[in-house]
Order: C-alpha cells, then sequence, then structure tokens
C-alpha cells in the first residue's frame, strides 16, 4: 500500500519541481541513490521498470525508503501495461509514470487514488489522459516534441493542465530555467543527474550536490517568474 495519499504525492512532485528517473540492478546502489538524493533534497522519485526482476528491487527499495526517507515519495516508472501498474502499487508505488498512455493503467490507478503520468507527445494525447482522470500529464519525449515553446503553446488554451517533462532537461540554470518559464509543474531527470562516473566511484556526494544544485536552481527561476 502506498505511504502517501494522491495529494501528499502530487504536492511533493510539483511542490520540489523535480522528480530524479533511476534503475539499476544493484539494490545497493539503489540504495546509495535514493539516500544521496533525499539529502541533496529530492522528495520524490521515480524508480524505472527497465530491468529483469526490476520489481523486485523495487520491493527492497521501498522498504529501505520508509526506514532512510521517511519523507520520500517513491513511485515506478516505464509502466505501460494495466498488470505492471497494480504489481508497483501492491508494492507501494505512490505513483506510476509511463512512456505512453494506456487507459487501462488509468483505471486501476484511478481504482486506488494513485496519481497517474502517462507520456503524450500531442494536445489530443494530453487531452484524453486528463479525461481517464490524470492530473499530472508527462511530455514525452519533451524534447523531441518541441521542448519549452510546446509546453508554453499547450499551457495557452488549455492552462489547466500540469505537465511534468522528461527528454532533454539537464541540472543547469539555463536549461532548467528554460523549462520553468514555460510553465511546466516539474521536471523528471535521469542519466544527467547520475553520471556514470560518479556511479562507478560510489560518489554519492556529487549526486548530492547536483539535486540540490537542480533544486536550487528551480526554486530560483520560479521566484523570478511570479
Amino acid at each position: 500500500m502506498a505511504r502517501f495519499n494522491k495529494i501528499q504525492t502530487l504536492t511533493a512532485m510539483t511542490g520540489t519541481g523535480m522528480v530524479p528517473v533511476f534503475y539499476h540492478s544493484d539494490i545497493e546502489v539503489c540504495k546509495k541513490v535514493l539516500k544521496a538524493c533525499y539529502e541533496g533534497g529530492v522528495r520524490a522519485f521515480e524508480f524505472t521498470n527497465r530491468g529483469d526482476f526490476a520489481h523486485e528491487v523495487f520491493a527492497e527499495l521501498m522498504k529501505y525508503s520508509a526506514k532512510e526517507c521517511p519523507e520520500m515519495v517513491l513511485g515506478a516508472g516505464t509502466v505501460v501495461d494495466a498488470g505492471t501498474a497494480s504489481l508497483y502499487i501492491q508494492m507501494g508505488a505512490s505513483f506510476i509514470v509511463g512512456p505512453l498512455f494506456n487507459p487501462d493503467v488509468a483505471k486501476v490507478c484511478n481504482r486506488r487514488c494513485i496519481p497517474y503520468s502517462p507520456g503524450c507527445g500531442s494536445v489530443t494525447e494530453i487531452g484524453f489522459a486528463q479525461e481517464a482522470g490524470c492530473d499530472l500529464i508527462k511530455v514525452f519525449p519533451a524534447g523531441n516534441v518541441g521542448g519549452p515553446s510546446f509546453v508554453k503553446n499547450v499551457l495557452a488554451p488549455m492552462s489547466w493542465s500540469m505537465l511534468i517533462v522528461t527528454g532533454a532537461v539537464e541540472p543547469t540554470r539555463e536549461n532548467l530555467t528554460e523549462w520553468v518559464k514555460a510553465g511546466v509543474s516539474c521536471v523528471g531527470m535521469g542519466s544527467k543527474l547520475f553520471p556514470k562516473d560518479a556511479i562507478a566511484a560510489g560518489d554519492w556526494s556529487r549526486i548530492t550536490a547536483l539535486c540540490r544544485d537542480a533544486l536550487g536552481y528551480i526554486a530560483e527561476a520560479r521566484a523570478a517568474k511570479k
């Protein structure tokens, strides 16, 4: 069962403005990364369903998070079907993310009041997802469908929309400021936040610093926008 309700989850995701996206087959590496992000101020974290037995790693990570990162909202990503969504929800996922929109996944999530952020690449897809009860829509792949200008142009006629973008997001002041100015509710960030050399060297403090800096840039951009 999820440790956080729908409102708490969406607040954590949009409140901080960033959701790290990560997968590794080694649970010990996942624990270190999760803790590093938590110490950097992250409060919502997406573990992606991308490897064999990924759900088993997630189950252990969920137990670890509850003890060591009590305020961390942990969700599952790369979910494309209802069965997989149900599996992760049963293991405690507080939100579900996918690269595409699947109405069957929306039904499963709605039944348990779990936020579902499906990947959408057009205004029509976003509209269909909203009709299915999706509150926070994932623009994916954000860089390929038009970047910040796409977000801005979607929000012009659909100002009620809450959008999270993944793809073409970097932990730099320039990049994050551009996305915030466009109107995103939050960003999802993967490899740029977790350099391979840092993971290999066990340089967890570097990941903490990257998270802290990125969250700071987002906060600055939001303050300047008011």
